[in-house]
């Protein structure tokens, strides 16, 4: 057990410098400063989807400070309150790199990125690799959790 929680603690740490590479990346290569308006939370309305990893979702599990994954019942991302994110230092890397402002291209190279170095940590860890819907994600999670 305490072997395994070790192993969790290493992970979790491996997918905040993941996250701080990346915003690293973000602010040296995209241009466009993100308003965080929140109308990209909600998915159904923008027409887009927003794809996540299992150590992101341990990642951001880890640092709810003991509440549980909200499930995600409609198109809008349950952690987008009155507009703003109340996740936001913990959101996942496709939450950091969307800007409707910036060169989409960028990205797309930032995405195929980061998704390379958590695949690597999957390997790393004997996690499965699963890139998935955020609602598919979150309502699969919290469904395991109610049973």
């Amino acid at each position: 057990m305490v072997e395994r929680q070790k192993i969790n603690e290493k992970l979790l740490l491996e997918v905040r410098e993941i996250y701080d590479w990346l915003d690293l990346q973000i602010a040296e290569k995209l241009s466009g400063k993100c308003d965080t308006c929140g109308k990209c939370c909600d998915f159904a309305a923008y027409d887009h989807r927003l794809y996540v990893t299992i150590p992101e979702i341990s990642y951001l599990t880890e640092n709810l400070n003991g509440d549980s994954l909200k499930p995600m019942p409609t198109g809008r991302c349950p952690y987008n309150m009155e507009g703003k994110c109340t996740v936001y230092q913990y959101r996942f890397s496709g939450c950091r790199i969307f800007n409707c402002k910036a060169n989409p291209d960028i990205q797309s190279e930032l995405s195929e990125s980061v998704l390379k170095k958590l695949k690597a940590l999957c390997e790393k860890y004997n996690i499965p690799y699963r890139y998935m819907d955020l609602a598919l994600a979150l309502n699969k999670h919290t469904d395991t959790k109610q049973t």
